[in-house]
């Protein structure tokens, strides 16, 4: 073998170029299983089933993987991984790919709509609901939903809440309707009643939902009062839920209860 083949032989095996990023190519990975949601070889539901786990997968990649090189950032740590990356130089690289992964899952979610839309499953708007169901839904809400809201005010009085991890969230720009001072207004979304709200069977064909966020923005009255929509934005908080055990911990029920208590308030990823 030439000398000249064998020196780049030997330079290839010293370099970091032989290894892909474990956590890059993991998203890398995600972003094909995001894939099938687009391929139409699979049934419609089977492909919003696929975006789901897309969607999930990220969550719990972000929870772990993703907190795990935040908190070595955050501990001073620059020794660079098997393939030439530093923790902050991933943590950097990550935040690019998973802002095009999500962006990617959000055309997704619009593009199976408008598919299960075309099949006879409709995902509505506020607008599109007919007078007997928006008076249907008054009543599903007074009776199912608004009882275990818990609708809170923002201001210097009242701090921000806390947000448990995977909680979703709708904060509301309120204008005060005799013309006060507006305020903020959060509402957490309950985490057991359905994302989806299925409408009756009436006159309009096809299967009908419509978001739970919607049917509270519907009756935001209900729960501020004198107060009217100025604006909206559901958010969603992910929390670092990476814990480290020490094995050689006197007691290992005592050291899971204690982090596990602590991992319900860890700091926010995402």
């Amino acid at each position: 073998m030439p000398d000249g083949q064998q020196r780049a032989i030997r330079q290839l095996m010293a370099s970091p170029q032989r290894f892909l990023n474990r956590e890059l190519s993991w998203l890398q990975f995600n972003q094909r299983v995001l894939d099938e949601a687009d391929n139409p070889a699979h049934p419609l539901l089977e492909r919003l089933r696929f975006l789901s786990i897309s969607a999930s997968n990220l969550d719990e990649f972000d929870m772990v993987r993703y907190a795990g090189l935040r908190e070595q950032v955050r501990a001073g740590v620059t020794k660079p991984s098997q393939d030439g990356l530093t923790p902050a130089q991933q943590v950097s690289e990550i935040e690019t790919a998973s802002l095009r992964l999500i962006a990617a899952q959000l055309d997704q979610w619009r593009k199976l709509k408008a598919e299960m839309a075309e099949q006879g499953i409709f995902v509505l708007e506020p607008d599109d609901l007919t007078r007997k169901e928006r008076a249907e839904l008054q009543d599903y809400f007074n009776t199912n939903i608004f009882p275990i809201l818990t609708p809170l005010a923002v201001d210097p009085a009242h701090p921000f809440p806390f947000i448990p991890n995977l909680g979703f969230t709708i904060a509301f720009d309120l204008e005060s309707e005799t013309g006060g001072e507006g305020q903020v207004g959060i509402v957490p979304m309950p985490t057991f009643v359905r994302r989806f709200i299925r409408l009756q069977t009436g006159t309009k064909p096809g299967i009908r939902f419509i978001p739970l966020e919607d049917v509270i923005g519907m009756f935001l009255g209900t729960l501020f009062p004198g107060f009217k929509e100025a604006g909206r934005c559901l958010f969603r908080i992910v929390r670092d839920s990476d814990i480290e055990i020490e094995e050689e911990s006197e007691d290992l029920i005592r050291e899971f209860e204690v982090l596990l208590k602590q991992r319900r308030r860890g700091r926010i990823v995402r």
